[in-house]
């Protein structure tokens, strides 16, 4: 094995002693070179900022879909709905924690003495985004719904209450006492 890794060896340094060795040298250093100035060349990516929905429009959504819903229950019919929110759309944004705690302990006889200071900062953490330098998003919270009032053809009919009640309960995940389904006049 140990001669047939010279002999390769060999082949190799005759190849570039060769004019075609030498240029096949000279290219890859070129790309090497090329490879380490890529960074340089290419302009640096920026994060795209995160679309943001406002409370408004998220209402307007969600009381569409809800017709949507509705409508399509036997006997609804037509439909309005109307959503009112307890809460707006709430951001949490990254941070950095620096925090800083002193302890001291005083004993002298009998008396312990203890005093303790914790000195915390948070700041945001911010990056780049086609619109310039904004904080980084961790989650987005979505509004808490207060209650949802339903005006359809079919509200007078209980049965048909049940089931748009109950619907708009299990699609939104809230009491039943956040639901009022009544006729349609």
């Amino acid at each position: 094995m140990h001669e047939v890794l010279e002999k390769r060896l060999r082949e190799w340094r005759e190849q570039l002693s060769s004019g075609k060795g030498k240029t096949i040298l000279v290219v890859c250093g070129f790309l090497g070179i090329l490879l380490l100035c890529l960074p340089e060349i290419i302009p640096k990516r920026t994060v795209s900022a995160v679309p943001t929905v406002s409370a408004d429009v998220f209402v307007k959504e969600t009381e569409s879909r809800l017709q949507t819903l509705v409508e399509s229950i036997e006997g609804a019919g037509a439909c309005r709905v109307m959503v009112t929110l307890e809460n707006g759309i709430e951001y949490v944004y990254a941070t950095e924690q620096k925090s800083n705690s002193d302890r001291q302990e005083d004993i002298s006889g009998e008396d312990t003495r203890l005093s303790q200071r914790d000195d915390s900062e948070s700041s945001a953490i911010l990056i780049d985004t086609d619109s310039g330098r904004e904080g980084l998003l961790v989650t987005e919270i979505q509004p808490t719904v207060r209650g949802v009032v339903v005006v359809c053809a079919g509200g007078d009919n209980e049965a048909v209450r049940e089931r748009v009640s109950e619907a708009v309960t299990v699609a939104l995940n809230i009491s039943s006492k956040r639901v009022c389904v009544t006729k349609l006049s």
